[in-house]
């Protein structure tokens, strides 16, 4: 493939973002790594201009470069080109508006929308949502210039050069053209993604629509929900969820191409703890609890035990009270019901049931995902949660040491790149010296941060792309956004530097306005542009 990669640009110490000159060469690449995977390849997530590769540890990241550049493009297997027809409803709040923009009056858009062929680039910030390119450039667009709180599912959008269905009721701020019933995203399906990159679309215009099979709306689906009961019959009731309270695993890696995020534990290591001393694989799914609160009664005899956050646990029942230790296992008794106070340290606490939670799997995994809702949902007061029984050769482990509560200022190593060079030196060393705040806005999609703004050295903004936990963006406002497990699979801003994994379980546990520094990693030069990149192409519609 000599000559036709623009750059390789290092994401963190575990992927690599491939810059390529047009969406043919993307979807090319991205066919060829999905038939013939690279040595240690975890996923790949093909954008507006790049590939993201991603890899299973900084060992295999490191010879990635040097493979894909010696590899051809012209022995791929042609994408995916399935034609998918979507009827739609041309009566969209902005048709009118778009008219105006185009030139080209509500029936001249309608036909320029309708009787072009798109292709699925890449997919979105929500499963099932797909960025698609025409045939043509006259339906060019912007944004709104104030988003829409809520737009409706089954919305048909105009945004930039792209087309695209909102698969589920969300914020938005695309031109609404249309709707549709289309299925975008249905997890009864074999390929929950009714558009998958690569697929030729057609919209049809037609005067009504028909409701999908089964009765459910556009872009909802029937994903497993823990049913709300009275009783259990094996396992713990939900007395009192807290703050927020969500099933979670190790997460489900490997479906970005998808609009899945990878979700899971926010702090892994505090989740492997929990198993471990409670008996289970580290994997296993358990309890993250937010800020305490939470209370669970036994309906059977259960081993529990409970990590992270610095918190008072309390068991009462027809015996008394009793205080337990976290870090530790402990037996609840049927009839007993266990209390998490409000934290002293740290933010998240980890609860694991020996044998593990016993709800149903979602592409492979336990965890809810708060950003697109796949998953068990958060969890309320009367949820029963069914518990696994333990394997016979399981054993409980023995305590453990309790992690050091979060500095006055949490240093977090991190890698410059993949677009530093949006910054100038001077800018990337102010970043890199810079104290940052934890607002309240920050949640498990990503930490907001205060502090005093940084400024970009490009206008305008980038064409989508693929980003990873640990990035941390630079919207226009100047301040950083560091992406936690369940972020957006794709962003338009740019990302100064990624923190390492290792550090991303000490920055789950950060409080509003606890301190943030970002620390370049050992061996890493801020100063100094991502190796083997070239200059991106600037964008002016904002993502």
């Amino acid at each position: 493939m000599a000559g036709q990669i623009r750059g390789i640009r290092p994401v963190g110490d575990r992927a690599v973002l491939v810059e390529l000159d047009d969406l043919a060469e993307v979807l090319s690449l991205q066919a060829q790594l999905r038939e013939h995977p690279l040595d240690g390849q975890l996923d790949v997530l093909a954008a507006a201009e790049t590939v993201l590769v991603t890899a299973v540890s900084p060992a295999a990241a490191s010879g990635f470069a040097a493979r894909l550049r010696r590899m051809d493009l012209g022995t791929v297997t042609d994408a995916d080109a399935t034609l998918v027809i979507i009827d739609t409803v041309y009566d969209g709040e902005d048709l009118a508006r778009v008219a105006e923009l185009t030139g080209l009056g509500a029936d001249g858009v309608i036909a320029a929308h309708s009787e072009q062929t798109w292709t699925a680039a890449f997919g979105g910030f929500a499963p099932g949502f797909a960025y698609l390119v025409g045939e043509a450039t006259s339906l060019a667009v912007p944004r709104r210039t104030t988003p829409r709180s809520a737009v409706p599912a089954g919305s048909v959008a105009l945004a930039d050069t792209y087309s695209a269905v909102y698969p589920r009721a969300s914020p938005g701020g695309w031109q609404l053209i249309g709707r549709t019933t289309a299925l975008m995203w249905d997890l009864g399906r074999d390929q929950p993604a009714l558009v998958r990159p690569g697929n030729r679309v057609r919209f049809r215009p037609v005067r009504e629509l028909v409701l999908a099979a089964g009765g459910l709306a556009p872009g909802l689906t029937a994903e497993p929900v823990i049913a709300r009961a009275d009783r259990a019959a094996d396992g713990v009731i939900v007395r009192s969820p807290g703050l927020q309270t969500t099933v979670q695993d190790l997460g489900r890696e490997g479906r970005a191409a998808l609009g899945v995020p990878g979700s899971g534990a926010l702090d892994r290591g505090a989740l492997r703890r929990a198993n471990r001393l409670a008996g289970n694989p580290a994997g296993a799914a358990g309890l993250e609890n937010a800020l305490g609160g939470l209370a669970l009664e036994a309906v059977t005899d259960q081993v529990l035990a409970v990590t992270g956050a610095r918190v008072p646990l309390t068991v009462t029942g027809p015996t008394g009270a009793r205080t337990v230790q976290t870090e530790t296992p402990f037996a609840l008794l049927a009839g007993e019901t266990l209390t998490l106070g409000a934290p002293s340290a740290g933010v998240r606490s980890y609860v694991a049931f020996r044998g593990g939670l016993d709800v149903p799997p979602v592409l492979g995994s336990r965890s809810t995902d708060t950003l697109s809702g796949i998953g068990p949902r958060p969890l309320g007061a009367g949820t029963p949660l069914p518990v696994l029984a333990a394997p016979p050769s399981s054993v409980v482990g023995a305590p453990g040491v309790e992690p050091e509560p979060p500095a006055a200022v949490t240093d977090l190593r991190f890698v410059p790149g993949p677009r530093s060079d949006w910054f100038d030196p001077e800018t990337i060393e102010r970043f890199a010296g810079a104290t940052w705040t934890v607002t309240a806005q920050s949640n498990r999609i990503g930490l907001r941060l205060d502090g005093e703004p940084l400024e970009r050295s490009r206008p305008g903004e980038l064409p989508s792309e693929g980003t990873v936990t640990g990035a941390i963006q630079l919207p226009s406002s100047g301040l950083p956004v560091l992406f936690l497990a369940d972020h957006p699979v794709t962003g338009g801003y740019p990302v100064i530097g990624v923190v390492l994994p290792a550090d991303l379980d000490r920055a789950a546990q950060l409080p509003t306005g606890a301190r943030i520094r970002f620390t370049p990693a050992p061996g890493a030069d801020p100063l100094l542009p991502s190796p083997g990149a070239t200059p991106a192409r600037q964008h002016t519609t904002d993502r």
